[in-house]
This record gives structure tokens, sequence and C-alpha cells, in this order.
């Protein structure tokens, strides 16, 4: 899953009005931002294999520290005693603790039977949806843009950079997705994965936490 992750992102703020949309953006993606780096460090490993699934080529062969769900648990409590630790916030920080989680969850939908239950086992989960491109884009885009209707009630723009900026950042979101599905397979190079991974987050993160700056809660009773 890559859009309906953002999805959740957006539909957090409403639960945790304090915390900025690149601390939500950066939690329910928390794994997929830690992956690459334990790809380019061969503690993880993914072949590209075109055809692998309708909507990508990834065959994820081993990457229980990322996306196993013990290891979500573990990532989702670590992010949440820091938070807590930092901003004195039990609410917010349960709420990314919970999104970081939850990418095991949303994952669990649309993966094959590559997602492990520990680091330690070999039992492995997976629903599957990827083999479905109409099922996989239409929950996804539902969970998206049902999260980012949330955000916009939640929140309200302060200016035009706040207005349009938010569009842009769903445009975006929604061209990457539609790119990765109906798009030519990476090429088969961890050093070309990770790079353009790490670019992709990065703009990702820096529009999420410009349009947030530049719009604020609607009703101070929701903080």
């Amino acid at each position: 899953m890559f859009i309906g992750h953002f999805g959740l992102s957006f539909a957090a703020k409403k639960a945790a009005p304090k915390v900025s949309l690149i601390t939500l953006f950066a939690a329910t993606q928390f794994v997929d931002i830690l992956w690459p780096f334990m790809l380019i460090f061969n503690i993880e490993k993914v072949a590209v294999v075109p055809g692998y699934t309708k909507v990508n080529a990834y065959d994820f062969l081993y990457f229980p520290f990322t996306h196993s769900l013990l290891m979500g648990i573990v990532w989702g409590i670590l992010a949440t005693f820091i938070y807590f630790l930092i901003k004195k916030d039990i609410r917010s920080a349960v709420v990314i603790g919970l999104c970081v989680l939850s990418h095991w969850f949303f994952d669990l939908i649309v993966h094959t039977t590559d997602l492990p239950i520990t680091p330690f086992g070999n039992y492995k989960m997976g629903f599957g949806l990827w083999n479905h491109i109409a099922a996989t884009l239409i929950i996804e885009f539902l969970i998206f843009f049902g999260g980012l209707s949330v955000y916009i009630s939640t929140t309200t723009a302060k200016n035009k950079k706040g207005k349009w900026g938010l569009w842009g950042l769903a445009v975006l979101l929604v061209i990457v997705t539609l790119s990765n599905t109906f798009g030519p397979p990476p090429p088969d190079s961890v050093k070309v994965l990770f790079i353009s991974f790490v670019i992709l987050m990065a703009l990702i993160l820096f529009l999420a936490g410009w349009v947030d700056r530049n719009r604020e809660i609607k009703f101070s009773g929701n903080q």
C-alpha cells in the first residue's frame, strides 16, 4: 500500500491536532522510510521481478526488521515513548505510535504472503490485493480521499499556499500511485531504489510540512 498510508496520516490530524502533518506522514510511513536504508546496508533484501504482482514488481525477499508485526509493535512503542519524552503529550504520542503500527495492517491488505509476524519465524501473511489492480486502486483511493476529507474538515487554509498546496500534494500522491501501478518496473538495483525512495519521501514530507504550516485547526475545542 502507498497512498492509503497517507490517507490515514491526514485523518489522524483530527485525533492529534497538535501534531504536524509531516510528523503524521513520517509515522505512517516510518518503516518504509527505514526500509531503503536496510536495503543499502544489505540487512533486508528485495528483487524486482516484472509481473510479480499485477500492481508492482517487488518481490520482498527478506524484510522482517521493518515489516514484521512484532517489529511494527516495537517501532510503534518506541515512537510513542520518544514523542512523549519530547512533547509531554500522551494523546498525541499514542496516535503517533498507532500510526506507525498501522503500516503493517494496511500492508496486510495488499501484500502477497510475505509479511512476517516476527523476525524469528517463517510464518507470513498477506491478502494479495496487489493481484487485482482495480480493487487495489479502489481501496487505496477510498482510504486516501476519506482521510483527506477529514483533514479538510479539521483544518482551514490560512492563505492560498495552504489551499492550493494541499491539492498539489494530493495530486502528486495520486500521480505517483498511478505511475507505480501502470508505469514500467524500476531497475533491479538497490542503489537506484534507495535514491528514488529517499528523494520521493523527502519531497513528500517537505510538502506535507509546508502545507500544514499554511493551514490551521478550525475549532480550538479540538486541541
